[in-house]
């Protein structure tokens, strides 16, 4: 049996293969996975994915595609068997999908730049009835961050958005200033509300100057952690500890750390 699979193009072995783990007689656990429960396998190997690209490990890269394109391919075969559709309808949708979302390269060519691009999709997305609203596509389940990402760049597809950078800096300073009001206030929601409404505005300052948020915010907290690391060690030579420790003394760890 294996000898037989060896020999076949590596799609049609992997649907061999995928066959034989799903049948009767197949390995117990593919049997009996659902949509639902290889849910955690999808998200996990899509994240192992983010690290080999962020880590520029291309052989890394070149596995961890593997393991996200094996759930892609389970997905398939379970609906497969439903009678709902295979691989090949999941690559024609994708195809039909592309050539239907760039009519500058299919039909009457036009050199667009990737801003304007993104936006034809979206436009392209309401005008074709594809989509019932411009945000109807954005999964609720999304990291915040992410969520409120491409909110902001789907409402910006169809105009609605700041002209440039600078403007949203008065944004900022409204915000700012509201949450103020609330904090002074003591409005426990009131400032739950506010401070959401000041981050969506950071993250859409981020998205109009072409900056992921996410990884900015990571870079951060890795700094702070590299830096705070700095303290601790600083102060085990000492032989102290936090609570023998003023602020004014970690503060001062803190700028040397900073270099």
């Amino acid at each position: 049996m294996e000898t037989q699979l060896a020999k076949l193009p590596p799609l049609e072995r992997l649907r061999a293969i995928m066959a034989r783990l799903r049948a009767k007689d197949g390995c117990q656990w593919d049997l009996s996975q659902t949509h639902k429960s290889l849910l955690p396998y999808l998200i996990e190997e899509t994240y192992e994915v983010v690290e080999a690209i962020e880590s520029d490990q291309r052989d890394k890269l070149k596995e961890e595609l593997g393991d996200l394109f094996l759930q892609v391919y389970f997905h398939s075969q379970i609906a497969d068997e439903a009678g709902h559709f295979d691989i090949n309808d999941v690559a024609s949708d994708i195809c039909d999908k592309l050539i239907r979302r760039h009519p500058h390269i299919f039909g009457e060519k036009k050199d667009l730049k990737p801003q304007q691009v993104r936006d034809q999709w979206e436009r392209i997305k309401v005008e074709s009835k594809e989509k019932d609203s411009v945000l109807a596509g954005v999964p609720k389940t999304m990291p915040a961050l992410l969520l409120a990402y491409r909110v902001g760049e789907k409402a910006a597809g169809v105009g609605f958005d700041w002209e440039n950078p600078r403007d949203i800096f008065d944004k900022l300073k409204e915000e700012l200033a509201e949450f103020e009001v609330e904090f002074d206030d003591g409005n426990s929601d009131g400032m739950i509300d506010e401070m959401g409404d000041l981050i969506f505005v950071m993250v859409n300052l981020a998205r109009k100057l072409s900056i992921d948020p996410e990884n900015a915010l990571k870079r951060t907290s890795q700094r702070f952690i590299d830096r705070f690391g700095y303290i601790e060690k600083s102060l085990k030579k000492q032989g102290k500890s936090f609570s023998e420790t003023s602020l004014e003394e970690m503060e001062a760890l803190w700028q040397e750390a900073k270099g």
